[in-house]
Order: structure tokens, then sequence, then C-alpha cells
């Protein structure tokens, strides 16, 4: 296993959703927009010679624009670590769903329903990792339990054994990730921070950013 200290995670937000356009936040799980499809190409196109290639562990939220995001973003990588991990180089986390309870933000139920959606382009992913409470708004995704949700996402990828690990989820709850509170941090759509562990064992298992950020060409920002 790597050391915390040593390891490179890619933090992600999503491309531009449906809901993004007019802050329509009662759109369902709201799917990608067109642009938000050229994004993630651009994306993909930006990665396909660094992250890529050396990537270990995709893991991402189970909402369908960060699911998305990630098939067309990472597409190479997919490929490569379903091959290497015979089927398992991706994984679907509950916890890194959005923070606010709007219906943008809820996962389509039941996992039959989400996995068939989109005219079943997540047909190949592994939903099995997500409990039978992925898309309620209780318990640890309340959103008051914002702060020790992503403190929990900071402490699972710190014990996983992969050096690095792409990580394609929200706005919100990376802001809780990386700083440990609601912030107003910018992060845009596609764009890729780099982060690191601070420490093996503290507590908190608290980050800091390693490398500048990748931002999309701005012809391709919202």
């Amino acid at each position: 296993m790597s050391a915390a200290t040593t390891k490179r995670l890619y933090l992600v937000r999503h491309a531009q959703a449906e809901h993004n356009l007019a802050e329509e936040y009662f759109l369902p799980d709201a799917p990608l927009t067109d642009l938000g499809r050229m994004q993630s190409q651009e994306l993909c196109d930006r990665t396909k010679e660094t992250i890529q290639k050396t990537a270990e562990l995709i893991v991402s939220s189970p909402l369908r624009r960060t699911m998305e995001t990630m098939l067309i973003g990472f597409k190479d990588l997919k490929e490569r670590l379903d091959h290497d991990k015979e089927g398992q180089g991706v994984i679907l986390l509950e916890l890194l769903r959005e923070v606010d309870d709007w219906p943008c933000n809820t996962p389509l139920y039941p996992v039959s329903v989400l996995k068939a959606s989109n005219d079943g382009i997540f047909a190949s992913l592994d939903f099995s990792t997500l409990s039978e409470d992925y898309a309620s708004q209780t318990g640890i995704l309340d959103p008051v339990n914002a702060a020790e949700r992503a403190k929990q996402v900071r402490r699972w990828l710190r014990d996983r054994p992969e050096k690095e690990i792409v990580v394609v989820a929200h706005g919100t709850i990376l802001g809780y990730i990386v700083d440990g509170h609601r912030s107003d941090r910018n992060w845009e759509n596609v764009e890729v921070k780099t982060y690191t562990f601070l420490s093996d064992d503290d507590e908190e298992a608290l980050l800091s950013e390693i490398e500048q950020p990748v931002q999309p060409l701005k012809e391709f920002i919202a």
C-alpha cells in the first residue's frame, strides 16, 4: 500500500448538466447537456497522455452527470482498468453525491431504473457497491452531515491501496472534501485539481493541493 503522503488524488467536477443551464434544480438526476458531453470529450483529450496512463482507480458519484462525465472523460482509463482489474476499475460511491437535497441531486431509484437510463450507457458499471439507501436524504446522506461525509470519503480514499485515484464528483461536496466545510472555492466543469494527504494517520485525513489545477479550454467553459 502506498504511503498516504505520496498518493495523488485527481478531483474532477462533472461536466455541464441540464440543471446548470437555468438553475432548474427540480430536474430529477439531471443529465449532461450537449455542451457537457463536449466538455467531457475535451477532458478525455486533455488527460489521455497523463492521468489516463497512470491512474489506478476511478471513483464516481452515482448521479447520472458524474457517471457520464466519467465514461466519456476517462474512456481510455476505464478500458485499461477494466482489463487490468477484471471489470473492477470503477467504484460508485454514494458518499460522493452532491450535498443539497434538490431532485437534481437525487439519483434515480431503484438501481434498475438508474442502470437503464440514458439509453443504457451505464449498463457496464457495477452498482453492487451502492446501499439500499443510496438515494435517500437521511443518515450520513442528510445535508447536515456533509462535513462528516466528506471526512469519511477522505479516510476511505486514504485507506485504498492505489497510489493514483480519479474522483468524479460535484462542486459542493468537493469543497467539503478539500476544505472541510461548505466553501466558496471555484470549481469549473471538468476542472481537475490534484491533492495528496498531509499525513498517514491524522484523524481528519486532511488534504493538500500539490499542482496547479488543469482547467478546460476557454471555449469549453460555460
